[in-house]
């Protein structure tokens, strides 16, 4: 805004009295203070632009108040929607590898090779009912138990075993685990012997079938395997742990959940019967937490004992945890999925304990997850069966319920989790999916949009600040716009048109002023157009430079040339075959033919100078001074000749051409005041005009200049001599090839 537009305003807000010192000497004499009515008074510039402010912020205030409503309830959809969509997916993830387990377990459980490798260690297994270690083996046997299971166990959550309750009680199991579990092992893989060779029929059939039986645990990522008889006998275990040998039904560990997951297999009569486990702490496994899957071993509707995997813990974790590729799965920094159990404790691993131990001991802690719970989880390596979970989530889940609440994690952040139960058929599982993420980083969008919502609403409100301020220029603007308007009408500009933007007394004036620039627009387009055709009619009779001169008011226009090529062309039989047809016919017949000669013309580079009668005269080098003008010549004759032809071929007409060349110096110049003619002359012209006029037959004639110039590239015929100034001159005739 200019400091003469501010002027401006103020002046249109004034009062008359402000400008005529008449009235303003009128209204002193009043007893009135103009002066000081000026001071207080509020114009309608401050009037528009109070209204605008006070408008504008109310409406952008609740726009803005609506907005966040709306973005954030819609913020919160979408998150929900993505959790969900995340719950959804593991959740099939989890039911798909259940059901490849159970599938694939029955499929081992019923084939002839799981079904011998039972009858042969089973055989085994008993033919060691009478079998005896050595001293020297019970002492290997003790050493074993106190340093790989009750010093670890110990060390971990703080009980002491009695070793006697566990130490192996009849011969086959003191046997096989002398051999087999407590000899030392070798570092790289931790697996004992395949054959410890002691000769016995056990050992033989490990040999034969431990290679199988470690395939699978390879294949499917199991801790271990196990082979049970039809009296509850472990006779087999991939790892040959402390449970090899030992009894289910009245072994040490009678009281896990394999005892009761063997007795339904047995209790079922179907070699297809599959049952699985909820996690429970496994004294063999150093009291980590082990579920089963366990089927009958059978053909044919017999069963011959138990197949029992424990469930794949670490293939639980990779679907809970996207593999620990957390960003890439889409999860963010915040985001993490886990199991529940009925209670209330993880059957997954935490993400915080896999990726900062110690944070997640600091935070669980402080929480009020039990400090012993907490060491009990770092060192077992799993949140499983030790994490408590009290969430509205997991107690909605366990209900049946399906669904997304707001609540406070384990760890004590509040955040947003999407549930949902787990339904795993054939198991006493009752376990709940968790997706939840916190809320700073649920809301981490709200915030950004917040944030664009002010810096949006601020802009606005400055815009309508500004606005409000050049509010007031805008009535000055068509007065404005009337003025340079009428500036570039006076410097010749006619195309102006001024925008009628009102219905007021200035709309009037610019719809007006626009009618006036029209109308002396169009008037400069007729003048234009009509210079247009007096300049194409005076081209079409003079060359420009001639044109140029006449424009210029010379009264005698003249010019020499030299080397000039000059054609006189005439039409014969034209006025023959004017007899038989009409004036306009005519015309349209000369007109046609003389406008393809210009064409022609035009072409090739020759002038055409005027028509005459029948006849038509050009030149060639004249305006454009050329070295090659007869060249030029013949060959425009040899156009006009094959124009005619065209004509006659196509008409029935029988017309002929004559043709005079020749080339030399000429004059030109333009003749006339009241009827302009544009006319050239010297002996090359009359020269030229006497062989076309004075041939005894048509043809194209030339002159002995011409012929000495062409006679290397075109035929040309003698055709008798033309008398010139009483000298005789040799002419020729061009043959028709």
């Amino acid at each position: 805004m200019t400091s003469s537009d501010l002027t401006d305003a103020a002046t249109a807000d004034e009062p008359a009295s402000a400008q005529d010192p008449a009235a303003h000497k009128s209204e002193h004499h009043k007893g009135q203070k103009p002066h000081r009515r000026r001071f207080f008074r509020i114009g309608i510039q401050s009037k528009l632009l109070m209204t605008l402010l006070i408008c504008s912020i109310l409406s952008v205030s609740v726009v803005g108040l609506i907005g966040a409503i709306s973005g954030r309830n819609a913020l919160r959809q979408v998150e929900a929607d993505r959790l969900t969509e995340l719950r959804e997916s593991q959740k099939r993830e989890l039911e798909a590898l259940f059901k490849q387990m159970t599938n694939s377990l029955i499929i081992y459980s019923g084939g002839f090779s799981i079904i011998q490798a039972l009858e042969s260690l089973t055989a085994g297994f008993n033919q060691l009912g009478n079998a005896t270690i050595t001293p020297a083996q019970q002492e290997a046997l003790v050493n074993y138990y106190n340093k790989d299971m009750i010093n670890p166990i110990k060390r971990i959550t703080g009980e002491t075993i009695d070793i006697n309750a566990v130490m192996p009680s009849s011969p086959a199991q003191k046997y096989l685990q002398a051999n087999y579990t407590a000899p030392p092992r070798a570092a790289a893989d931790k697996l004992p012997p395949v054959d410890a060779g002691d000769g016995s029929a056990w050992s033989a059939a490990n040999a034969r079938f431990d290679f199988y039986m470690r395939g699978i645990v390879t294949r499917f990522d199991y801790h271990d395997v196990l082979l049970l008889d039809t009296q509850g006998n472990v006779v087999y275990s991939v790892n040959k742990g402390p449970d090899l040998g030992t009894n289910v039904l009245t072994g040490p560990y009678r009281e896990s959940k394999l005892r009761d997951a063997y007795q339904k297999a047995l209790r079922s009569n179907d070699v297809d019967f599959i049952w699985i486990t909820d996690f429970q702490p496994y004294q063999p496994a150093l009291d980590a937490p082990i579920g089963w899957v366990v089927s009958p071993i059978g053909l044919n509707g017999k069963i011959d004992g138990v197949m029992a995997w424990p469930l794949p813990t670490a293939k639980i974790n990779r679907i809970m945890t996207a593999d620990r590729q957390w960003e890439a799965a889409g999860l963010g920094s915040s985001t993490e999925s886990y199991l529940v159990g009925p209670d209330n404790l993880m059957r997954s691993d935490s993400r915080l304990f896999i990726e900062d131990p110690q944070e997640y001991r600091r935070q669980a802690i402080a929480n009020g997850t039990p400090a012993d719970d907490v060491n009990r989880a770092i060192a077992l390596g799993t949140t499983i069966l030790s994490q408590p979970v009290p969430s509205a989530g997991v107690r909605a889940a366990q209900r049946g319920q399906t669904g997304t609440v707001t609540d406070t994690d384990y760890t004590g952040n509040r955040e947003m989790e999407a549930y949902a139960p787990l339904n795993v058929p054939n198991s006493d599982l009752h376990w709940s999916i968790l997706v939840t993420r916190d809320d700073a980083a649920a809301y981490a969008r709200l915030g950004r949009f917040s944030k664009t919502l002010v810096v949006g609403v601020s802009a606005m409100i400055f815009t309508v600040c500004v606005a409000a301020m050049l509010l007031a220029q805008v009535l000055l603007r068509p007065v404005r716009r009337l003025q340079a308007g009428t500036q570039k009408i006076s410097s010749g500009d006619y195309e102006v048109s001024i925008p009628v933007t009102s219905r007021d007394e200035i709309g009037d004036l610019s719809a007006a002023f626009n009618e006036m620039s029209r109308n002396l627009a169009i008037k400069e387009e007729l003048l234009a157009e009509q210079r247009k055709e007096n300049d194409r009619l005076l081209l079409a009779l003079m060359p420009e430079s001639v044109v140029q001169q006449y424009r210029e008011g010379q009264e005698t226009i003249a010019q020499k040339h030299q080397d000039v090529s000059v054609i006189f062309a005439d039409i014969v039989g034209l006025d023959e075959m004017s007899n038989d047809m009409t004036g306009n016919e005519l015309v349209e017949i000369v007109d046609d033919l003389f406008r393809q000669f210009d064409s022609a013309a035009e072409a090739l580079g020759v002038e055409r100078i005027r028509t005459f009668h029948n006849g038509y005269l050009a030149s060639c080098g004249m305006v454009t001074p050329r070295l090659d003008s007869i060249h030029r010549s013949v060959e425009f004759a040899l156009e006009m000749r094959q124009i005619i032809d065209r004509f006659n071929g196509q008409t029935g007409h029988e017309l002929r051409l004559r043709v005079g060349i020749n080339t030399g110096n000429v004059v030109s110049g333009l003749v006339g005041r009241s009827s302009l003619v544009y006319d050239m002359w010297g002996a090359a012209v009359s020269t030229a005009y006497q062989m076309h006029s004075g041939s005894p037959q048509p043809g194209i004639y030339v002159t002995a200049k011409v012929y000495e110039a062409m006679h290397d590239v075109r035929q040309f015929a003698a055709a008798g001599t033309i008398s010139v100034g009483g000298v005789d001159q040799a002419i020729y005739r061009l043959s028709e090839r």
